[in-house]
């Protein structure tokens, strides 16, 4: 199992939000990745994530993508992503579940069961868009406060891996963070990330480089 986080999309030109320079600092979280701040204003947080979507359109898989995408040649690969790009799909991983939402798509602010894929042509949502019920419809991105409806099969997933693997992730953003929790014991842990991490377990393996040449670490570590 996998696990990856903003560092996986990094070295593909995906902006990260927590660090220094990131969107954080440009953009209050309160302001446009909540709830509250979209019933504030909801064109400004409609235009930021406009503004990711163009970001997205320009990026292509990096080298981590495309070797994780490979190694389901010789494992059985699940990708568990705090991401909301689809350059995991864009690479050829087939079996990926987003914790966050995905940013190609919208759903509806009414029905959350009705959730549309976004044309790269005219992706943009703007204020009156509107789902067939009338909804506004809104991006479909899990926001802080929001429940994680995709939690409970990532933790399913995780208590059955035989390797566990972190990319780019800071493990300080629950409950994805937890995931480390329910892997098994003796399960090898390995940790791709140039920066140190901080987390609860002292036997993981630090590949401490970037995705790219992280993920051909790995695969060198188990072939």
């Amino acid at each position: 199992m996998i696990l990856t986080g903003a560092g996986m999309s990094a070295e593909s030109g995906i902006a990260t939000f927590r660090d220094s320079g990131g969107l954080w600092d440009r953009y209050p979280v309160e302001q446009v990745a909540t709830p509250e701040g979209f019933a504030a204003d909801p064109g400004l947080v409609l235009d930021f994530y406009n503004m990711r979507r163009h970001e997205l359109l320009k990026a292509r898989p990096n080298g981590g993508h495309l070797a994780l995408a490979a190694m389901e040649k010789d494992f059985e690969v699940q990708i568990i992503t705090q991401n909301i790009d689809n350059l995991h799909e864009q690479a050829g991983s087939s079996r990926v579940i987003h914790l966050h939402g995905e940013l190609m798509k919208a759903r509806s602010t009414g029905d959350e069961t009705l959730v549309y894929e976004l044309d790269p042509d005219d992706c943009d949502i703007h204020p009156g868009d509107c789902c067939e019920k009338g909804f506004q419809l809104r991006p479909h991105i899990v926001w802080f406060g929001e429940a994680v409806p995709m939690m409970a099969e990532a933790e399913r997933i995780t208590r059955q891996a035989d390797i566990f693997v972190i990319i780019g992730t800071s493990m300080n953003v629950y409950p994805a963070a937890g995931l480390l929790d329910d892997v098994r014991r003796n399960v090898p842990v390995y940790l791709i990330d140039p920066k140190d991490v901080v987390t609860r377990r002292y036997d993981i393996h630090h590949i401490r480089k970037g995705a790219t040449e992280g993920v051909k670490e790995l695969q060198r570590l188990l072939t």
